[in-house]
Order: structure tokens, then sequence, then C-alpha cells
């Protein structure tokens, strides 16, 4: 078995490979905020010991909505600190491991095409600008360490991730999130519901576990590439309110919709071309599967009502 180091093991991302990779009989390292301070140089260092096989680097420092509006300084701080030195102790101390790392489709310029060629070109939309930027700065540190010291590393970009065991602990949800939880609790508890924008942006979203099954076979896959990982498909948001209405049986004329609200960008929609070719069978599963299997877990223990 690999000898295996996860990142950011205890969000939504980093809870399911971690499941996945037990299942499969590996017994991944798990770092998370709680045990291990990323922003501190040398908290690594008590893991030197052990050679690692592959590094998943998911942690990072942001929420959904309109966190980023509110915290660039902080984030840009932040993520900066945690990339830098987890990327200076894989090159000092783990230079055999392969680093796979998460990208953010937000890197993309407003009005490109979301092809990997176009990741580092132009401007990331304003507000999202910061983080962006730090992403392509995790990138762009992987690429120079694999070209002074033929490190190898993978740098994947999902779409929005969504399925069920989402991280309801007061944190800004991602909007499939916040679509599901509204419409739950406005059949179930009567309140009303009322939706950022006027319903007519659209998003792609990826269900949990496809994304980990792509994420995993391209890490034995494709070394030093970026490849975006999505459903390669975007609808808008009356779209997914219509299906989450009707699993629901919650009346969709009654949604409202405050075009006052932040909403981000129009459109996005990952070219998934790449991973296509380079996983020819992967492909995720139908967007009413995923909804119902997620509606279902919003239902458990009620988790509508945190």
């Amino acid at each position: 078995m690999n000898k295996i180091l996860i990142t950011g093991s205890s969000g939504f991302l980093g809870t399911h490979l971690r499941t996945a990779l037990e299942r499969e009989g590996h017994s991944p390292v798990c770092l998370a905020s709680a045990n291990c301070d990323l922003t501190r140089p040398g908290n690594l260092e008590a893991l030197d010991h052990e050679p690692y096989d592959v590094i998943y680097h998911l942690a990072a420092w942001t929420q959904a909505g309109d966190f980023c509006l509110h915290h660039p300084g902080e984030q840009w701080v932040i993520n900066q600190q945690i990339n830098t030195n987890v990327l200076a102790w894989w090159a000092q101390q783990q230079r055999q491991a392969k680093l796979v790392c998460i990208g953010t489709s937000c890197a993309y310029a407003p009005g490109a095409k979301l092809v990997e060629d176009n990741y580092m070109a132009g401007e990331p939309i304003d507000s999202l600008y910061t983080y962006a930027m730090t992403k392509r700065m995790l990138y762009q540190g992987a690429r120079a360490l694999n070209r002074q010291f033929e490190m190898r590393y993978l740098c994947v970009v999902p779409s929005t991730l969504y399925g069920p065991d989402y991280h309801m602990d007061g944190r800004q949800m991602h909007f499939i999130f916040d679509l599901i939880r509204k419409i739950i609790r406005g059949k179930e508890l009567g309140e009303t519901v009322v939706l950022w924008g006027d319903g007519h942006q659209k998003r792609e979203i990826v269900y949990i576990d496809d994304f980990v099954d792509a994420l995993r076979a391209l890490a034995s896959r494709a070394d030093n590439e970026l490849v975006n990982i999505g459903a390669g498909e975007e609808f808008s948001i009356r779209t997914f309110v219509s299906h989450i209405c009707a699993i629901v049986g919650y009346p969709v004329e009654q949604v409202q919709y405050d075009t006052a609200r932040y909403v981000g960008a129009t459109s996005k929609c990952l070219d998934v071309e790449k991973v296509r070719r380079l996983l020819p069978a992967w492909r995720p599963i139908p967007l009413e599967d995923g909804l119902k299997r997620t509606i279902a877990w919003f239902y458990q223990d009620r988790n509508y009502a945190r």
C-alpha cells in the first residue's frame, strides 16, 4: 500500500477522500487544523521520518458565498503561508512524493474558455481575485519545483462539489447546499425561500464521489499536469431550483429572488475534454440522482435544521 498524506483532511473533500482510501486498505496520515497548523513553519517536521508516496494537499482558508469579498488580505497571507510551508517541506524532505493539489475554477479569467491552457492567462474575477491568485501561485510553485528538481505533481481544478456529509458548521455554504437547505426548510418549517440573484446565473456541479474517483485515478496516471474535473455541463439556478422543488415537494412558484444580492460569475463551466481523454471510462452520475442522494442526507438527522 502507498504511504499517503492528506492536508485538509477534515474538510468536505478530505473526508470523502480519506474514506475512499481507507476502503481500499490504505491508512493515510490525516492533517487538519486541529492537529497541525500549516501556517506555522516547522509544524510538518514531525513527519520528516516518513517517506510518503503521495501528498494530497487539500488545505485552504476560504468559504463560499461573499466570504472572499470581506477577507482578501487574510486570504492572501494565510493561504500563502499554508502553501509555501507545504511546498517547502515537500522540496526539502519529500522529493520522492507526488504532490496532488487543488486549484480553483475562479482562477480563470471572466469570458475566457475554461480550458487548462487558460488557467494562468488574464485576470480572475475581482470578487475572488485574491483566492484565485493564491491557487495560481500554488500551481506555479509545483511547476517551479518540478522544473528545478524534477519533482512530480498533479493539479486538479474542480467545479463545485456536492453530495452527502457536507459540513454544516455555520460557515457559508456553496450555492447548491444553500438551495437545498432553504427549499427543504421552506417545505418542512414554513420559511420563505429567498435566493440571491435573478436565478439566471449558471453553475456546474460534480458529485463528490465522482470527483474523488477521478482524482485518485489521475493521481496514478497523470504526472505534471493541470486537469479540470467537472460534469461538463452547467444549469441555471432556476433549473436547479426546479429539480430540488420537485424532489422535495415544494411549490417552485413560491421561491423568491433577491436581485440586489451578490451572485459572482454569471456562468462557469469547465472544459472537461482533457479528463475525458485521460479517463475515458469516467462519467459523473446524472444530476437528478446526485440531488436525490444529497437531499436524502439533508433529511437524515434533520441536517437542514442546523
